[in-house]
C-alpha cells in the first residue's frame, strides 16, 4: 500500500488516516410503524402526546426531523417506549402536515416583524374577555378574530364576569356581525341575564343579540373539535377550564387593583381532554396580539360586514381614511368598527 503524501519524511509525523470513499446510503428509515398521537404540551425540549383517549407519553425530536419545529396541536408519529409508565422517553419522528396555523406577530426588529406560532391544526378559537375586572378591550376582540379568519380558524366569543355588567351592546354588537357569543356569570352554569331580557334591554339601534348562551352551550360546541383559548390575563380564562374539564385544576388568579391588568397564572400552551371527543387548548394571558403577518386583504376579511361594502369601492382603494370616495364612510353606523379597522391597517406592513 502506497504511504500518503503529508509533505514532509520526518518519522515523528503521525498521520491520521484518511476518511473512506464509500458513498454515504440513501436510504432512510420509513417509521411505518410509528404510533399516530397529538402533541398536548412542551416544556423545554421535552414534549407531552397523546397517543389514543387514555395514554400520554414523554417524547424528544428525533434528529430525523430536522430543524423543524413542533408545537401544541400538532399530529406526530412516535416510536420507541410508548408504555407512558413513568421516566421512559419515546422519540417523535414524524411530524403531518398542518391543516392549520394560529399566529400573532409579538415583536418588531430591524428584520421586520417576528412571528410566533401558537397552536397548530385548531378549528376553532374561543376569545375570552370579561364584562368587567378588567374591562372588556374590542381592539384585542377585533385583532384575533382577524387572526382566526385568516387562519381559517372558527372565531367564539366567551363574555365572563356578566353577573358585574350585563355587557349586552358588546354582545349585540358581534352576534350582529356572526360571531358566536357565550354570556357567562361567575357559576358559570347559567346566562347572567335570560334572553328575553336580554333582548328588551337593549337599545333600538343596536341588533339584540339571539340569545345569551351558558356553559351547556358552549360544551356541545366544544364537542369533537380542537379549541384554543386566548385572552388577557385576569378574564377567567383559568376558571372556565376548570368548569369545562373536571379535574383540571388549573391556577387562578386576581386583577391588579392599580394597574386593572390580570396576573399570569398559564405558563405555556397546554390541551386538555374535553367534551366529547374534542380539545381544549389553554394558552398563557397575552398582553398584546400583533397582526403584522396578515396582509391588507387579510385583514379586511376580518370585518366582514366591511367587507361586504368595500368590493364596491373604486379600484385601487386602500380604504384608508384618507382614501377619497371610499365607501365604508357612507355608513355611519359602522363607525366604531371602521374607526378598530382603520387603526388595525396603520401596523400592516405595506406591499411592494
Amino acid at each position: 500500500m502506497s504511504r500518503r503524501d503529508i509533505g514532509t519524511d520526518d518519522p515523528r509525523v503521525r498521520v491520521r488516516p484518511g476518511k473512506g470513499s464509500r458513498p454515504r446510503t440513501k436510504k432512510r428509515p420509513s417509521f411505518a410503524h410509528a404510533e399516530p398521537g397529538m402533541v398536548i404540551a412542551v416544556d423545554r425540549g421535552r414534549f407531552t402526546v397523546a397517543l389514543g383517549a387514555n395514554r400520554m407519553v414523554q417524547a424528544v425530536k428525533a434528529r430525523a426531523l430536522g430543524r423543524k419545529g413542533v408545537i401544541v396541536g400538532d399530529r406526530v408519529g412516535v416510536e420507541g417506549d410508548t408504555s407512558g409508565t413513568p421516566d421512559t422517553l419515546a422519540r417523535i419522528v414524524t411530524l403531518e402536515d398542518r391543516q392549520t396555523i394560529l399566529r400573532r406577530s409579538f415583536d418588531e426588529s430591524e428584520a421586520g416583524a417576528r412571528e410566533k406560532l401558537i397552536v397548530a391544526n385548531a378549528t376553532q378559537i374561543l376569545i375570552v374577555v370579561a364584562a368587567r375586572d378588567p374591562e372588556p378591550k374590542r381592539g384585542m376582540i377585533d385583532r384575533a378574530i382577524v387572526a382566526a379568519l385568516d387562519a381559517k380558524v372558527t372565531p367564539l366569543l366567551a363574555v365572563t364576569k356578566t353577573d358585574l355588567d350585563s355587557a349586552q351592546e358588546l354582545i349585540a354588537d358581534y352576534e350582529a356581525i356572526g360571531i358566536t357569543v357565550f354570556a357567562l356569570n361567575r357559576d358559570l352554569y347559567e346566562p347572567a341575564v335570560p334572553a328575553l331580557a336580554l333582548a328588551e334591554t337593549c337599545s333600538q339601534t343596536a341588533p339584540a343579540p339571539t340569545v345569551a348562551r351558558g356553559l351547556v352551550a358552549l360544551q356541545k360546541q366544544l364537542t369533537g373539535e380542537i379549541t384554543v383559548m386566548l385572552g388577557h390575563s385576569g378574564v377567567g380564562k383559568s376558571t372556565l377550564v376548570n368548569a369545562l374539564v373536571p379535574g383540571a385544576n388549573r391556577a387562578t388568579g386576581t386583577v391588579n387593583e392599580v394597574t386593572g391588568k390580570g396576573r399570569h397564572t398559564s405558563t405555556s400552551a397546554v390541551a386538555l381532554p374535553v367534551a366529547a371527543q374534542g380539545w381544549l387548548i389553554d394558552t398563557p394571558g397575552v398582553r398584546s396580539f400583533g397582526l403584522a403577518h396578515v396582509d391588507a386583504a387579510g385583514l379586511l376579511r376580518g370585518f366582514p360586514e366591511l367587507y361586504a361594502i368595500a368590493r364596491d369601492c373604486p379600484r385601487g382603494c386602500t380604504h384608508g381614511a384618507d382614501s377619497p370616495d371610499c365607501l365604508l364612510d357612507e355608513h355611519p353606523e359602522l363607525a366604531l368598527r371602521l374607526a378598530s379597522f382603520r387603526s388595525l391597517l396603520t401596523e400592516i406592513p405595506p406591499a411592494y
